[in-house]
């Protein structure tokens, strides 16, 4: 990992009504590279990441993007300055098409939204199809949202995240309510793309076939705390790791089952 890494946190503290969610996490994560985030339920995993991302306001601790210390930064602003994400539940408006749905992204990006009717059609179209070429969805460009299939509609959120070429990605669940077959793609593809444009990626996600098979390291949360991280054969090797899924759920990928 490189002197200076992309995303640097440092003793996040957050806590509700006296219970602490997250209590002194503190990680690192590179440019190019995939982070899972797991843990079992109420471990934290919610909390930190609205923390990174400005949906909550830490009570204390340092959330560093590329050295600037962006911690009780506005979500607006966090995206401003190169940070993407996407959603457990797909958030894209499915009135529009494809390819609108991306176009809304670059207008956002360009400070043009105020400005976008009734040209919107035309506006950043060449753009939008060009990304949709890279997520392989240029042949439903102009096809509305609402007739997508799920694992479609999710590749669009990636699409409509890339627009705002971030250098860091946050993915809270990006493969939840899909098909096996459709969970492996959409991470081959994440994975292509991220290390391409070296973008950083840090994702929660509960499918640990997903987490095993496409992050190149682990963290593992329990009670607010980081117990452990590493690559996935040392998490999957983890005696501390195995005890707590063991009492709250199961670890696959070849460990607990």
């Amino acid at each position: 990992m490189s002197a200076t890494p992309l995303l640097d946190v440092q003793d996040l503290h957050k806590a509700f009504g006296g219970i602490a969610a997250v209590d002194g996490v503190s990680f690192r994560l590179a440019r190019g590279e995939l982070l899972a985030m797991i843990g079992p339920n109420g471990a934290g995993k919610s909390t930190c990441f609205n923390c990174i991302n400005g949906q909550l306001q830490p009570d204390r601790g340092a959330v560093r993007l590329d050295g600037r210390d962006i911690a009780g930064f506005r979500p607006r602003a966090i995206w401003r300055l190169g940070v993407g994400r996407t959603f457990q539940v797909a958030a894209t408006y499915a009135s529009m098409t494809v390819a609108e749905n991306v176009q809304v992204a670059l207008l956002s990006r360009e400070r043009q939204l105020l400005k976008w009717w009734p040209r919107a059609a035309a506006m950043h179209r060449v753009e939008a199809l060009e990304l949709l070429d890279q997520v392989g969805l240029r042949a439903l460009a102009d096809q509305p949202c609402s007739a997508l299939a799920y694992g479609d509609i999710k590749t669009v959120e990636l699409a409509v995240a890339l627009a705002n070429r971030p250098s860091l990605l946050l993915m809270d669940e990006p493969t939840a309510g899909m098909a096996p077959r459709e969970r492996s793609a959409l991470m081959i593809l994440t994975r292509r793309l991220v290390k391409e444009r070296g973008i950083g990626v840090l994702f929660t996600e509960h499918s640990m076939d997903v987490v095993f098979a496409h992050a190149d390291r682990i963290m593992v949360l329990a009670r607010g705390r980081l117990i452990a991280q590493g690559a996935p054969d040392e998490i999957r090797g983890n005696a501390e790791v195995a005890e707590v899924y063991l009492g709250s759920g199961r670890l696959h990928a070849g460990g607990l089952a």
